[in-house]
């Protein structure tokens, strides 16, 4: 405002006698070179032309000079340079914005004058260029508005109309020639820069739609997947986008039917190698997956529920049904194999295990809204935990030197994650991959055999690092496992040697979870828990002393893969019915170490819950009932004592019968 003052003081006075003499004199000095531009000086700093032309202008606008006098000396300046006129409607611009306003007042007519004025030795070309639409009209050089609507429909056109790629327009020649391209004879030594280059060229020169050329690259590394190093570098310096990717990969997701196979299809195993290589990122190809996590929480519930109607169907049958010599089967409805292969997230994780991509594995597990339990992943996640674990398993559990075995070959992918060496390994990936294998891991028994031995020699020695985590093992996934197994006794065997390393307090414990908690968390648990019952109550039924060797054999089975339901009902019928002690006494002896110890944690807990006397009888004949099948059952067989005998040590301490 100052540079303004001084002008007008200056030069505005005197503009008539030599004013506009000197204006154009200041004008001249500033322009000294033709070739550079007069708004900055040698040393690259404002030379404050454009000053003196605002200031020229602000007082034709403000009616400090005529109107005239200031067009006549803006036409004389612009001579002087070729930038000039540039310079001036950069000027002309500010002083639009700055005389813009809602209503027409007398500064906003003389900018308008003098721009209309303007036109007679600028171009009309430039003013239309740099001015507003809405100036041009309120200046009269547009004086209607189809080029107003021309405008608007250009822009739109350029910026925001959707450039729409019709396959039936495009050349097919070019799609045919990537596709030969894409699908010739290729191996590990081919260089994916060489047919990035082709593909780009071949979108150049045809006009192909970039995201067709996409799908039609993932095709062909659908075809050969064991190409993965060439088509992940291909795909990654192709497009950059994870999101495209995923969307495309969403399209064809949301198109594909699976048909019962071997092996994962396809697709799915590229979907697990682009996650692997972290090409596409889980959060962007989740969404496109079906069914829905609510459709998913549905059947779960209803699975729960199906097995809750059986164990009540069972015991109807079993109390108010026709006797028969043998227990009430209920025959259920298969599940169809399709509805697994239907789930393409359920699928996807087998896809995920396949190709060794476990971190992404256990972040889509993490996502589902039950543990991923079907018998193809499992399987998928017991073969990876053979490789895992094969290096530490041969090294220390080996049963004799010269006895090689059969060796599991190691991951072959190099993001898989590295094999166990040590025990402290373990606790990286082996064993949270166990813990979200849980009961399933029945479906690999041997798996189990080499679990059970390396938490075995691990608690074998002087410092035991994996003693936490070998009980969350037995917790959540041996034992579980043990009762989905069909009487499996060696198993039953082989488990107790890794359990007697325990204390009995840690020990007892697991059985308590064993018998109270797991049997309600997987239907497949409930439904063995029902089936149990049903089957003791049928053999309790029919013990005698003469038939105590078949009997004997029957609860020697039932007891292997599920001790606990199996004792309590037992237990139950000895305090009601004492004559049976001796024939349950005797049929012990076809039970295994682990069942025998399950009996004594059962009998203890049956001591513990007791019953108020009744009559004022100072031993009641549960208890007494009780007491002799403790007393006969520890006598004959090898039952550990130092539980039941720290139990009568604390009643007898508290004042306690």
């Amino acid at each position: 405002m100052g540079s303004f003052s001084k002008f007008v003081s200056d030069i505005c006075k005197s503009w008539d006698r030599s004013g506009r003499d000197q204006f154009i004199k200041s004008v001249s000095q500033l322009i000294k070179d033709e070739e550079k531009t007069p708004v900055f000086t040698k040393s690259d700093r404002l030379s404050g032309l454009s000053q003196i032309v605002y200031n020229l202008l602000l007082s034709g606008i403000r009616g400090l000079l005529r109107k005239d006098a200031v067009v006549c000396t803006l036409r004389d300046i612009t001579i002087l340079h070729s930038d000039i006129p540039s310079i001036i409607l950069d000027v002309i611009c500010i002083l639009d914005a700055e005389t813009c306003s809602d209503g027409q007042n007398e500064e906003r007519t003389n900018f308008c004058y003098i721009v209309r004025e303007t036109e007679s030795f600028m171009s009309d070309k430039l003013l239309k260029e740099r001015l507003e639409i809405d100036t041009l009209q309120d200046v009269g050089t547009l004086k209607n508005k189809i080029f107003y609507t021309k405008f608007i429909k250009i822009k739109t056109k350029l910026y925001y109309k959707q450039r729409k790629f019709n396959l039936f327009r495009e050349e097919s020649e070019g799609y045919a020639k990537l596709i030969s391209e894409l699908n010739q004879e290729l191996d590990e030594g081919t260089e994916w820069k060489t047919l990035l280059e082709i593909t780009q060229s071949l979108i150049g020169c045809f006009n192909l739609d970039p995201n067709r050329v996409l799908d039609v690259i993932l095709e062909s590394f659908e075809a050969r997947p064991h190409l993965d190093t060439l088509f992940i570098s291909l795909i990654q310096n192709y497009m950059a986008d994870p999101h495209v990717i995923a969307e495309v990969l969403g399209f064809k997701l949301s198109n594909m039917e699976i048909e019962e196979c071997k092996e994962p299809p396809p697709l799915m195993i590229v979907v697990a190698l682009l996650l692997q290589h972290q090409v596409v990122f889980l959060d962007d190809i989740y969404p496109w997956l079906r069914p829905d996590d609510s459709i998913m929480a549905r059947e779960a519930e209803k699975e729960v529920k199906a097995a809750q109607e059986y164990i009540r169907r069972l015991n109807v049958i079993s109390t108010k049904g026709p006797q028969t010599n043998g227990p009430t089967e209920i025959i259920e409805e298969k599940t169809d194999p399709q509805d697994y292969w239907s789930n393409q997230k359920l699928v996807l994780c087998e896809a995920l295990l396949h190709v060794g991509a476990w971190r992404e594995f256990a972040g889509m597990a993490a996502r589902l809204p039950h543990s991923p339990s079907a018998p193809r992943i499992a399987t998928a996640l017991a073969k990876m935990l053979h490789a895992l674990i094969e290096p530490l398993y041969r090294q220390q559990c080996r049963v004799a030197p010269k006895i090689l075995g059969n060796p599991t070959p190691l991951l072959t992918s190099p993001l898989a994650p590295p094999p166990c060496k040590t025990f402290e390994d373990m606790k990286h990936t082996v064993i949270p991959a166990i813990i979200i294998l849980g009961p399933s891991i029945h479906y690999d028994p041997v798996l189990m055999y080499k679990i059970i031995r390396i938490l075995r020699t691990s608690r074998s020695l002087v410092e035991d690092s994996l003693h936490y985590e070998a009980l969350t093992i037995l917790d959540a996934a041996i034992l579980p496992a043990l009762t989905l197994m069909d009487g499996n006794c060696c198993m039953a065997e082989e488990v107790y040697t890794l359990l007697k390393l325990y204390p009995y307090q840690c020990r007892y414990c697991l059985y308590s979870r064993w018998k109270n908690e797991s049997g309600e968390r997987l239907p497949a648990l409930m439904r063995v828990r029902g089936n149990s019952l049903q089957r003791i109550k049928h053999i309790m039924k029919r013990v005698s002393k003469e038939n105590i060797k078949p009997q004997g054999r029957l609860i020697g089975k039932l007891s292997h893969a599920a001790p606990a339901f199996l004792f309590d009902y037992m237990l139950l019928q000895i305090q009601t019915y004492d004559n049976l002690i001796g024939p349950v006494v005797e049929s012990l002896k076809y039970l295994t170490s682990l069942s025998l110890d399950v009996l004594g944690y059962c009998l203890l807990e049956a001591l513990s819950a007791g019953r108020t006397p009744q009559g004022g009888a100072a031993h009641p004949p549960w208890l007494q009932a009780l007491a002799a099948f403790a007393g006969a059952a520890f006598k004959k067989h090898n039952i550990e004592l130092t539980a039941l005998l720290q139990f009568v040590a604390n009643r007898l301490k508290a004042h306690q019968r």
